[in-house]
């Protein structure tokens, strides 16, 4: 477990299930043993409800900064300009952002499955190619 103590942000995160899997399992033993995190989860939880909303939930809640899956898609081409491919790296590796994880895994399941369909439509053709006749193409 680390040592690193949990900011407000984090708790927020963790309370809207959009912290990282890793960080929210250290989060969830840490709150078994600490009351004073506990305490700090449900103050944040009553400032919420009570609609109190600080400017970084608002990003997060509206999903502010998170990659379209257009943006998404040309990353995985390798068409965008380098430094907005350097910001969704950043959103992967350093925020762990779940939502752009998420939204790229499905992008590359996506993109294989229409790939293997593609080898699967050249290898038909090609096994039938010497069955084919000119006049069937008519």
């Amino acid at each position: 477990m680390s040592n690193k103590p949990f900011t407000d942000a984090e708790l927020e995160a963790y309370i809207d299930e959009e912290l990282d899997s890793e960080r929210a399992s250290e989060l969830e033993e840490a709150v078994r043993c600490e009351p004073e995190l506990q305490d700090r989860l449900a103050r944040i939880n009553g400032r919420r409800n009570s609609g109190v909303h600080t400017m970084g939930e608002i990003w997060r809640r509206h999903r502010i900064g998170v990659p379209t899956r257009e943006e998404l898609g040309s990353f995985l081409l390798g068409v965008l300009s380098p430094e907005h491919a350097q910001y969704i790296e950043f959103r992967v590796r350093v925020l762990k952002c779940p939502l752009t994880i998420a939204n790229l895994r499905d992008l590359e399941r996506a993109r294989q499955a229409t790939d293997a369909d593609e080898v699967r439509k050249n290898r038909y053709f090609q096994s039938s190619v010497g069955y084919l006749h000119e006049d069937d193409l008519e």
